[in-house]
């Protein structure tokens, strides 16, 4: 595979950007550098990034800042947001944050205020929440599946053997319990995505399919890692076109509603894939 790309610079005064700035608000398109980012602001659409900018994770494949003790977050900034999906016209909106395990609730309560904001200045709108582990503490994932996003999405990033090398503070197993938890929500839809390209074989790619099937996930992403500086962990591999397609139909033969292809990112088409899952009845 070659030609894949990472982000052009956009225009500071495009319109999403504009009104992101005088929000005050963050997105994980920026943060994270994503390839998609310019076609997905021409949309008129981004993942919000909430808790601030600075993450206390070291996992060694994402651009975002690091420390061990990021600044407070701004208690006003669920109401913010939900203003700007207003201002932005959005009828499907992803929120994520960077891992705040510095927080009691792991900024829980701040998913869940997001989403109250959001249900009250945007009724009609779809409401996808890309969360973080929260250590495993369950009583903070209550506390958001309690508001009943319509999506609950949480990455398991790679395969479990990887983790030691890819996210050294987080734990396979427990992720899958977060997406259990998920499922077994009414009306919440347990999503996930993971990147290849980080040393994997096609088997662990299809066993990790397989045990998100079995833990209630009903959409998968997948997208092929890219390096964002050269301080992060280079690229095993460029994993084809046919590869791709060939993890998307084994994905569905799941039963899984699989997006699968080289620039695919966690909440790329989100809205495309929950309008899938309705017409499928979940």
């Amino acid at each position: 595979m070659t030609g894949v790309r990472m982000p052009g610079r956009l225009s500071d005064r495009h319109d999403v950007k504009v009104r992101l700035r005088r929000a005050g608000l963050h997105t994980v398109c920026e943060e994270a550098r994503c390839p998609n980012m310019a076609e997905c602001f021409g949309m008129d659409t981004a993942t919000f990034l909430i808790l601030g900018d600075v993450c206390t994770r070291q996992c060694r494949f994402c651009a975002i800042a690091k420390e061990r003790k990021p600044a407070p977050p701004d208690p006003d900034e669920p109401r913010r947001v939900a203003e700007c999906v207003s201002q932005l016209g959005l009828s499907h909106v992803v929120v994520t944050s960077v891992t705040r395990d510095d927080l009691p609730d792991g900024g829980a309560s701040f998913f869940a205020d997001c989403v109250s904001h959001i249900r009250r200045w945007c009724p009609d709108v779809t409401v996808e929440l890309l969360v973080p582990d929260f250590l495993g503490d369950i009583k903070s994932l209550k506390l958001i599946l309690d508001v009943k996003p319509e999506v609950l999405n949480h990455n398991v990033e790679c395969a479990p053997r990887l983790y030691p090398l890819v996210r050294p503070r987080a734990d396979f197993d427990r992720s899958l319990g977060v997406l259990s938890e998920a499922a077994a929500s009414e009306g919440v839809v347990a999503k996930s995505g993971l990147m290849v390209g980080l040393g994997e074989t096609d088997q662990e790619v299809l066993e990790v399919l397989s045990r998100l099937k079995a833990s209630g996930c009903r959409a998968v992403v997948i997208g092929q890692y890219l390096q964002p500086t050269r301080g992060h962990l280079p690229v095993s591999r460029r994993v084809t076109p046919g590869q791709f397609s060939y993890y998307r139909r084994a994905g569905e033969d799941l039963g899984l509603v699989v997006l699968s292809g080289p620039l695919v990112r966690s909440s790329y088409r989100a809205r495309e894939i929950y309008s899938g899952l309705v017409k499928k009845k979940f």
